[in-house]
């Protein structure tokens, strides 16, 4: 173990000099990681439709291109997962991380790459460590292990050569054997796929050993650190770990569930670290400890281009590297990658923090969403659901928001929808189920979320008289003209405010 933390030691050094490269010559060194993937693809289907071989500068790839969307990608990722190669990345690609669906899809199915877990995912991870322990060089964080805790892993029903599971699972099931001597629990317990099953073999097993680093989403792990508790009947969670210094965390907003991991994590030595990992890279992290923002990774394979959110709808709206780009716009985030991604709209929006070094905050999603647990429900899930559930119910919906209720020391979180009804339904109680069923039949974010209630009870709906969402506008002195109620956010502001007009 001496001697691996001290390769680990000695690799941090050289990644730390490369990282400063691309702090102070962020364009060149995106120009070169586009040449790269431009080249690597020249001879794919993809490559030979767009041709790649007379693709010369940015300004080339720009015009000949399209910007494309999953709804894009969707037959080239059913043909790779029938097992054909080649199609928009040259090297084999057999693993698949899904993720939330879109309009028409439950889930989404993400290409990885032999490029994209070692280039990207992996080096991201080790990036996490070298950018961490140069922040804090006293750390001990290298003499235990690193709790995490993944999803599950399936083989994809059209290829038994092809795989799919959550992010989590994907890196796991993959990881280097060295890996296995710094984290914990064993990757055939993080693969279980019963998460009930899962966390109580994880609590056993983790109980036992010096962790100190946890990674994760915020709204699993809390579950799992409270099942810690329970099971060792300790007070707080230094007193099973008491060498834990570092959660590194990402996927939702951490902001609500802070004080909640300060209560179960009373020490000022604790730190929370926030990284931008998605299951089409590694985009992120959060290189000083003391900032609220993140470095953008510019070496991990990702080429990064940039919509302004307010030219979003235009029909040709001015798209900008990260040469080009403005502090203090909210830009929709376009990525080509070393998984075969071109051109692609991720979804997510992110306003830059600083120049040289590029740093982001990610300001939320190019559509109203709620994703306070990891359950990404996007705009055309909650009008689908809304649909289904009103036509059980023979109600008619006039206005609505909808919102996150968080986790408290004694309450799970929940969806909380505040409704006008033009005509009520038969029974609410039915109309919770109906709406409730139906996000679990579209999304399989939220249907994981929801199993069992482990961490998002069923929704809570307020009906609101009629009228209330008029006066909550006019407050806002948002009436008429381009303005629109709000349908889904990630935070309470909303839902607040409403809850304001109800007293007054």
């Amino acid at each position: 173990m001496p001697l691996l933390n001290s390769i680990i030691s000695w690799v941090n050094v050289k990644r730390l000099h490369q990282i400063e490269l691309f702090k102070k010559y962020p364009f060149d060194v995106q120009q070169e990681v586009f040449l790269k993937l431009v080249d690597q693809a020249t001879r794919t289907t993809w490559g030979v439709q767009y041709g790649y071989d007379s693709i010369y500068s940015i300004e080339d790839y720009q015009q000949r291109v399209p910007i494309s969307t999953y709804e894009d990608f969707k037959p080239y990722i059913n043909r790779l997962r029938r097992g054909e190669q080649n199609l928009v990345w040259p090297s084999e690609i057999k693993w698949f991380a899904k993720s939330a669906g879109t309009t028409s899809d439950k889930s989404k199915f993400i290409p990885v790459s032999n490029e994209a877990l070692e280039d990207c995912h992996f080096r991201g991870g080790k990036d996490v460590i070298a950018l961490y322990t140069k922040e804090r060089p006293e750390s001990g964080i290298l003499k235990g292990k690193t709790l995490t805790l993944g999803g599950s892993a399936e083989i994809n029903e059209f290829s038994n050569q092809s795989y799919f599971g959550d992010l989590s699972a994907v890196i796991i099931e993959n990881l280097p054997f060295w890996a296995q001597f710094i984290r914990t629990p064993t990757a055939e317990i993080a693969l279980i796929p019963d998460f009930e099953e899962k966390l109580e073999k994880i609590v056993k097993v983790t109980t036992k050993d010096n962790v100190t680093s946890i990674a994760g989403v915020p709204s699993w792990n809390l579950v799992l650190l409270n099942a810690i508790l329970d099971y060792t009947g300790k007070s707080n969670i230094l007193e099973v770990w008491p060498n834990l210094e570092l959660f590194t965390h990402g996927g939702v907003s951490f902001a609500p569930y802070r004080e909640q991991y300060k209560k179960l994590i009373p020490s000022e030595n604790m730190n929370y670290l926030e990284t931008y990992n998605a299951s089409e890279g590694f985009f992120g992290i959060q290189d000083e400890l003391d900032r609220d923002d993140m470095l953008l990774m510019l070496d991990l394979g990702i080429f990064y281009e940039f919509i302004p959110m307010e030219r979003f709808e235009d029909p040709n709206p001015p798209i900008y590297t990260v040469g080009e780009v403005e502090k203090g716009i909210n830009y929709a985030m376009i990525i080509t990658t070393n998984g075969g991604l071109w051109r692609y709209m991720i979804g997510d929006t992110v306003v830059f923090t600083s120049l040289f070094p590029h740093r982001i905050k990610i300001s939320g999603r190019t559509k109203y969403y709620i994703n306070a647990f990891g359950e990404e429900v996007i705009m055309d899930n909650a009008e689908s659901a809304l649909m289904s559930a009103c036509r059980e119910t023979n109600a008619t919906v006039e206005e609505y928001t909808a919102g996150p209720l968080y986790m408290s020391n004694d309450s799970k979180g929940a969806h909380e929808w505040m409704i006008e009804f033009e005509t009520p339904p038969d029974n609410l109680e039915r109309f919770s189920e109906v709406l409730d069923s139906s996000l679990c039949s579209i999304n399989s974010d939220y249907e994981a979320k929801r199993y069992k209630n482990i961490t998002l009870m069923k929704p809570v709906i307020i009906s609101l008289e009629r009228g209330t969402f008029y006066r909550w506008m006019q407050k806002r002195g948002k009436l008429g003209g381009q303005n629109k109620i709000p349908r889904l956010a990630n935070d309470r502001k909303y839902l607040d405010e409403l809850s304001d007009i109800l007293t007054q």
